[in-house]
């Protein structure tokens, strides 16, 4: 492995290039403590009701508050829109990436995760794409790679936890010495990944991109006869970190349970990440551990919705951006599982699903995750939510099929 060596990494993202892209990422697949840490102090409750009545008697967190620290529309806001087609006309014009841009992008994506490849320090059994590029739910102002490097040098997950921020000070020092070097911006790295953002040559466009290192536990294949083991195995596991390395081996299927959806449901999905990108305050420095939830959770909601209305192939986005606000008002009731990875009789997700708090969204891939509970502001999310189907785009809106199930909401 090459002399360890000092490293100084880019804090400013490159939207004032012309991007729009900021190389700010969530920071993990999983964090289940996060629903019941406080987003003042961070303390941890055994309960979310908990963490609940701490804030409100030791922050003042009042629901007057909640909404002063939560809501703040953008002008690029959707919501003042008063007709379905002025959606539409945005959604081709400033969020659907267009087919041009995506053919010139394709080659140079993959161009990086060869030279990813061909630069790590320990030889590489194969690689899993993910995030909104390959998923296709990316938008002009915000596409992001996820390339997860497995490696047989590996002897253990405990050795991919030990070696992985040597490993991933080498790869920063040899990508800084390959003839892309110029159209790369480093940001911080966090305990498993490396995070840059990559400069395409045309357009003034590019990508953030997530490096991680992870022991190849699964090999190519999830095999049916492993997966009982598999899930038992992060059911049991303690160790945050290694539940971490656990869930990166499972991102190509969670790729394709999201990939496999429909050009007009991935468009939704861009117009209700907009919604959020363009709704909500920043953090302050009050409520500095305020988690939002994961764009992954908002796309497996927009997917869950979609499929209530019967999987329609051509619907109104008006009505369907109005069902997924509507779901999220009534967070608490939320309760979704799917079984095409895993069995209504998988003990596994027995024992997982009668401990979890709703809001429960339960990975597709992996039944031990709750998307929901990586965030603390659900109810900041209802209020917005809440607020937003007040504004003009949603006046004189009523519910039409195959969106009528959402009178009951």
């Amino acid at each position: 492995m090459a002399q360890s060596r000092k490293i100084y990494y880019e804090k400013t993202h490159p939207g004032n290039q012309g991007s729009g892209c900021n190389i700010e990422r969530e920071t993990r697949f999983v964090a289940p403590e996060m629903s019941m840490s406080c987003r003042m102090c961070s303390k941890q409750f055994g309960t979310v009701h908990a963490r609940e009545h701490h804030e409100k008697q030791e922050h003042h967190f009042t629901a007057g508050k909640r909404a002063q620290m939560s809501m703040a529309f953008k002008p690029e806001s959707i919501l003042a829109y008063k007709t379905p087609l002025e959606v539409e006309k945005f959604l081709e014009a400033k969020l659907r990436p267009n087919s041009v841009l995506r053919r010139a992008c394709a080659s140079e994506v993959e161009g990086m995760i060869a030279l990813i490849k061909e630069v790590f320090p320990l030889p590489v059994a194969h690689v899993s794409k993910g995030g909104s590029y390959i998923k296709g739910t990316d938008s002009q102002d915000w596409s992001d790679v996820d390339v997860v490097v497995f490696s047989d040098a590996f002897k253990s997950l405990e050795d991919c936890k030990r070696k992985t921020p040597a490993i991933l000070e080498d790869l920063v020092g040899n990508l800084l010495t390959s003839s892309w070097r110029n159209r790369l911006i480093f940001g911080e790295r966090t305990p498993f990944s490396l995070r840059l953002y990559f400069k395409c040559s045309k357009a003034h466009h590019g990508h953030s991109f997530d490096i991680m290192p992870c022991y190849d536990i699964l090999g190519p294949a999830l095999l049916t006869g492993f997966k009982k083991s598999f899930y038992n195995q992060i059911y049991l596991c303690n160790d945050n970190d290694k539940i971490q390395l656990y869930s990166m081996a499972l991102l190509k299927y969670q790729v394709a349970f999201v990939k496999a959806s429909t050009e007009r449901v991935k468009n939704l999905m861009r117009l209700v990440k907009h919604w959020f990108r363009t709704s909500f305050t920043k953090p302050t420095e009050e409520n500095k551990f305020r988690r939002l939830p994961s764009s992954y959770a908002m796309e497996l909601l927009t997917i869950y919705v979609w499929e209530l209305a019967g999987k329609p192939v051509f619907f109104s986005f008006v009505q369907g951006l109005r069902a997924v606000l509507k779901l999220l008002v009534q967070y608490q009731e939320i309760c979704i599982v799917w079984h095409r990875y895993y069995k209504p009789t998988c003990t596994v997700f027995q024992k997982v699903i009668s401990k979890q708090n709703r809001p429960i969204v339960l990975d597709p891939v992996n039944p031990t995750f709750n998307v929901c509970a990586n965030s603390n502001a659900w109810d900041e999310v209802a209020h917005v939510a809440r607020q937003s189907l007040l504004k003009p785009l949603f006046n004189g809106i009523r519910a039409k099929e195959p969106w009528l199930f959402t009178n009951n909401w």
